[in-house]
């Protein structure tokens, strides 16, 4: 059990000294354009979705007469 707990206070210790972190001005421009480009690439395939969906509708349309 001693070795879980030393585990945790090495890795503890490891990230509160060794890890360097973003500053957070700038990891807050990060987020914000990972939220862009996720809501860009979202509707993107939403209107690739809507005009395949389309085209297979007019297709069987064709087909089924």
């Amino acid at each position: 059990m001693m070795t879980i707990i030393n585990y945790i206070k090495n890795s503890y210790e490891e990230l509160k000294n060794n890890v360097s972190w973003t500053p957070r001005a700038e990891l807050q421009n990060l987020v914000l354009i990972v939220l862009v480009f996720s809501l860009l690439f979202s509707v993107a395939i939403w209107g690739a979705d809507t005009i395949l969906s389309r085209v297979v509708k007019i297709y069987l349309n064709i087909i089924n007469g």
